[in-house]
């Protein structure tokens, strides 16, 4: 049996949750014991959002091959099991590029090259490209029913019940069920409106998911059904829930699985939902909680960290814990300082980005952390940020700094972009200011070398697959009373590069000169994974068993630490995150 096919559309306003009900059909399914792939078509005509405004679009989300995509693949993935691809997003401009490249070569053998059916048929093929080895493919479209830019789209999945037969198709509409305070009323009219534009265009949807702030009325529902012609039970209510997490049970209790599987002709399996409602009940009602201080250029549009506020929120759930998030903008710590923002919290996380805006307010925000030994990450900017302020403060090069921001710094720290360089495939060119843009470094998932020659064991893909702990942390730290070692004349080799050449010391050396200044003491120390950290006024943890950094629980008292499954790796500014379990 081939793959079924659901496309979800929206209509009324944007930003309903088209992403978040896709995914939550996706999870409802493989609940079932259904395969799902995943798919976002945008109407935008850029070629991917990687050269998109965070503030306009959000952040942008890395699939393991390293694509740069729409924020919502990260719903998909971290909803269900579906590894996503570079086929997995699509954009009109993607879709026109690959159309001209055809005419170019002259593929379409001198005709008239049409939106119908060249764009159509290009679109389709798109829609057919992840539908390989799955029994459901999902395709959400972008953007709301009666912008012009969706028509290609909308005609292209018109087409597809006529192509992959009409029992194989099913449409599923969003739409507004707004609540009119002054009249005390919800209204059904603009959901009419919107269902009117899709059979404008040939679509009668199938299912009609309403977003609504309360709950929908039996009477109300039947109206819906009747005036937009689809069966009672096909009416769904979509609330607004506490946590996203508990979007695919709200929708399960409506019947929303229930009345997919009836009109795909799916079998009807057995369903086992306890997982989710665990995750729910943590998520919900946790035990303990903690205060991390995200340190960002774009907190005025949260969607631009979307992915590491749900990675937060699955380590928190994976320790019984809610994370309580205080978003800081960089600018206002350049401006007053670190202290008056960041006192109090149990961790510091700064993201990634572009730009020198506010890079000294990220800096600040690491010293901060760094000497008054608050637990710290460094997502790319945020690394590279935590690297400058060591330079500077640590090993004394007052003026230490980036080239990408100061092309003029008498000490660049270039030490990480250079050792980069000498790991990233062949294939990946540089490019010159005048190239196209987008993505130019080396997203996504990649074997992992765990040492001179030395791949993963048999059977592991990437390093996202090993679960065991990491070794011991080592780390430099200033030693008193031991001697200066160093000095302007002496030099030491990079790390992990063998003196010599490649073969028995012939050919050009490998030994890259550093010098080590002489007032800086340093020596290597073992320091334990975790360091526990308590909160003025609490009791200290006792000594046995392992603890977590600055976990507290309400009545006091630290939370026991366990292992929190490892997040997917990512690209620049936004890393992915696996399927939470």
């Amino acid at each position: 049996m081939g793959a079924k096919f659901i496309f979800v559309t929206g209509g009324v306003v944007s930003s309903l949750g088209k992403g978040l009900a896709s995914a939550s059909m996706g999870a409802l399914l493989e609940s079932r014991g259904f395969s799902v792939a995943l798919q976002k078509l945008d109407p935008y005509i850029n070629i991917d959002p990687g050269t998109m405004s965070p503030f306009q679009h959000g952040e942008v989300y890395v699939t393991d091959d390293g694509t740069e995509t729409d924020l919502d693949l990260g719903h998909y993935e971290r909803f269900t099991h579906a590894e996503l691809n570079r086929n997995s997003n699509f954009t009109t401009g993607k879709i026109y590029y690959s159309v001209i490249q055809k005419e170019r070569r002259g593929d379409y053998l001198g005709g008239t090259v049409q939106v119908v059916p060249h764009i159509t048929n290009e679109i389709k093929e798109s829609i057919l490209s992840v539908a390989g080895g799955v029994d459901v493919v999902i395709t959400e479209i972008g953007g709301t029913i009666g912008d012009i830019e969706s028509l290609p789209f909308l005609e292209a999945i018109r087409q597809m019940r006529q192509d992959v037969g009409r029992n194989n198709v099913i449409y599923v509409h969003l739409t507004l069920v707004p609540y009119i305070r002054a009249a005390g009323e919800l209204k059904s009219k603009p959901t009419q409106h919107s269902v009117k534009e899709l059979l404008q265009i040939g679509i009668q949807p199938d299912i009609l998911l309403c977003r609504t702030e309360h709950p929908l009325p039996e009477d109300l529902k039947k109206k819906i059904a009747l005036f937009c012609n689809v069966d009672r039970d096909a009416v769904i209510a979509a609330r607004d829930v506490e946590t996203i997490y508990e979007v695919p049970l709200l929708l399960h209790r409506e019947g929303l699985d229930d009345k997919i599987v009836q009109l795909l002709g799916l079998e009807d399996r057995g369903q086992d939902l306890s997982r989710w409602e665990e995750i729910v009940r943590k998520v919900k009602h946790p035990t303990y909680q903690t205060t991390i201080g995200l340190v960002g250029k774009y907190v005025d549009l949260r969607e631009s960290y979307k992915s590491l506020n749900e990675a937060l929120t699955h380590g928190g759930a994976a320790n019984d814990a809610r994370v309580n998030i205080q978003w800081l903008d960089s600018e206002e710590i350049e401006r007053h300082g670190a202290e008056r923002f960041l006192e109090g919290v149990d961790g510091v996380l700064v993201p990634g980005g572009f730009g020198d805006r506010g890079i000294e307010g990220k800096i600040e925000a690491v010293r901060y952390a760094r000497v008054s030994g608050v637990p710290f990450l460094g997502i790319c900017l945020g690394m590279q940020c935590a690297v400058i302020e060591f330079a500077r403060n640590v090993c004394g090069l007052s003026q230490a700094n980036s080239s990408e921001f100061d092309p003029r710094t008498p000490d660049p720290v270039i030490y990480l972009l250079e050792r980069w360089r000498d790991y990233r495939d062949d294939s990946i060119q540089e490019r010159d200011e005048t190239s196209d843009k987008g993505g130019t470094m080396r997203l996504g998932a990649y074997p992992l070398h765990l040492g001179a020659g030395e791949l993963l064991p048999r059977g592991l893909r990437h390093y996202r697959d090993l679960r065991a702990p990491p070794p011991p942390l080592r780390v430099q730290q200033p030693l008193s009373g031991a001697p200066a070692r160093g000095g302007p004349g002496h030099r030491r080799p990079l790390p992990g590069r063998r003196p010599g050449g490649d073969r028995g010391g012939s050919g050009p050396p490998l030994v890259r000169g550093l010098p080590v200044p002489s007032r800086v003491q340093v020596a290597a120390v073992a320091r334990p994974s975790t360091v526990p950290r308590v909160r003025p006024g609490l009791p200290a943890p006792p000594p046995e068993g392992r603890r977590g950094p600055g976990l507290t629980a309400p009545g006091g008292g630290i939370l026991p630490w366990e292992t929190t499954p490892r997040s997917r790796p990512g690209g620049s500014c936004s890393a992915g995150a696996g399927p939470l379990s």
